[in-house]
């Protein structure tokens, strides 16, 4: 749906191609979200059906031109006013893996902790290093550009996500732990095969390398 509104979008700024839709998403969002010129058709087409959007003529190289239409200005404008829907999350590939890696023969869920919470924190870093690159691209420039503020909070979305994702995996192992110390009968956590390790020595110390909290 995102990509649906978000051409609507592109649209209410005049008349645009497919690939230079696929562009100016892309440009928007710092391509973040890459699109191909084929999804971009098909959701076309799919506007076009419901009434969205028109075709209007051609461009100068020959490019099939479409327009937004009333009703799609209607639609987009719901979408801007109605909060996004939290009912129904998308599925998340990461709560699933650490879901099915609990009691899973073979699989020490602490290393997959741990391997996930250097990657998170290394994206992290860089998003924290190119929020950075985009202040002073703002800062500097003779104008505030509408594509370079959009890229700047998608940027600091990712690093709110990333950053509440190191301390739900901080959570999660600290979670195991205690659930081992307070189980019935349990004398450790359990390892990658069944075995039994001390809760004390369980997980090894990990150097904290998270960048600075967001000023």
């Amino acid at each position: 749906m995102s990509i649906r509104h978000g051409l609507l979008a592109l649209l209410e700024r005049g008349p645009r191609y497919g690939s230079q839709l696929r562009t100016e998403f892309e440009t928007r969002t710092g391509s973040t979200w890459p699109l191909n010129v084929g999804q971009v058709y098909t959701t076309l087409n799919r506007l076009e059906r419901d009434g969205m959007v028109e075709q209007g003529g051609a461009d100068e190289a020959g490019h099939a031109l479409y327009a937004i239409t009333d009703s799609g200005r209607e639609e987009l404008r719901n979408w801007f006013e109605k909060p996004v829907d939290r009912t129904s999350p998308a599925r998340d590939e990461l709560a699933i893996k650490l879901a099915m890696a609990v009691g899973a023969p073979g699989v020490d869920i602490r290393a997959v902790i741990q391997s996930q919470r250097h990657h998170t924190v290394k994206a992290m870093q860089d998003y924290t290093r190119l929020k950075a690159q985009a202040i002073t691209a703002l800062e500097s420039g003779p104008s505030r550009e509408r594509d370079d503020v959009a890229w700047l909070l998608v940027l600091e979305q990712l690093i709110f996500q990333t950053e509440a994702e190191a301390r739900w995996l901080d959570h999660c192992e600290s979670r195991l732990i205690r659930l081992s110390t307070t189980a019935p009968g349990a004398g450790g956590t359990p390892g990658p095969s069944g075995d039994t390790r001390p809760a004390a020595t369980a997980v090894p110390p990990t150097q904290d390398v998270r960048p600075a909290p967001l000023r």
